[in-house]
């Protein structure tokens, strides 16, 4: 059975409609169960946390959150212009698995009583832009950009991690669950290929994460 080619409208209509189920709360469902690693269901809660630590992990949340708001448009955006058609079809696969993350986050900012960054529209066009120009730069340097931003995602998540109070199993069983996710991705994406940035892109990449980290923990 042939796969069927998709219309240049077919391919808009999709990524509306991924940026829309993106941005809209509610809309993004994980896919794994417990049995798959789901940590939200894994891991209760342990107690209530004093308020100011619960604003402290709803900002690093919301954070979190951003960031997987942004891998979904990166990764779109990759997919787009890809030439290859494995390639394309990883980035498709990647944004699928980044889902689970998404939601996950933005439960647990419901939980801790807060809402998700109003900036994340700003931050999913801004991302997207730029996954589309990686992928019209070419393959090799399109999973390069993947590989860097997981591996400075997860330096992100380990930093978390360190600073989420140890009786808030459910915020670190969601963490390191992403922790490992991400970390699986940078392997695949060097593995398959992806070329090493240039040390000006990457210094780029980590200032953009540091205006991202430090407006959408207060915004």
């Amino acid at each position: 059975m042939t796969e069927r080619r998709l219309s240049p409208l077919d391919k808009l209509l999709a990524r509306a409609d991924n940026a829309l189920r993106t941005l809209t709360p509610g809309t993004t469902k994980a896919e794994r169960t417990p049995a798959h690693a789901a940590p939200v269901a894994d891991a209760p809660e342990a107690g209530t946390l004093p308020s100011d630590q619960r604003r402290h992990v709803l900002g690093l949340m919301r954070i979190n959150h951003t960031g997987e708001v942004c891998a979904q448009a990166l990764y779109q955006g990759q997919a787009s212009t890809a030439s290859l058609p494995h390639i394309r079809h990883a980035m498709e696969e990647s944004a699928r698995e980044e889902e689970d993350h998404l939601a996950w986050c933005e439960e647990r900012i419901q939980e801790l009583g807060g809402v998700p960054s109003k900036l994340n529209p700003l931050f999913y066009a801004m991302s997207y832009a730029v996954g589309a120009t990686a992928g019209l730069i070419g393959d090799r340097w399109s999973l390069g950009f993947v590989t860097e931003t997981e591996n400075q995602v997860v330096k992100h998540l380990e930093s978390h991690l360190y600073q989420v109070p140890e009786s808030d199993l459910r915020t670190r069983a969601i963490l390191a669950q992403m922790k490992t996710d991400e970390l699986k991705h940078a392997v695949t994406a060097k593995d398959a290929g992806g070329a090493e940035l240039p040390p000006p892109v990457r210094h780029a990449m980590t200032l953009m994460s540091k205006v991202m980290t430090f407006t959408t923990y207060r915004i």
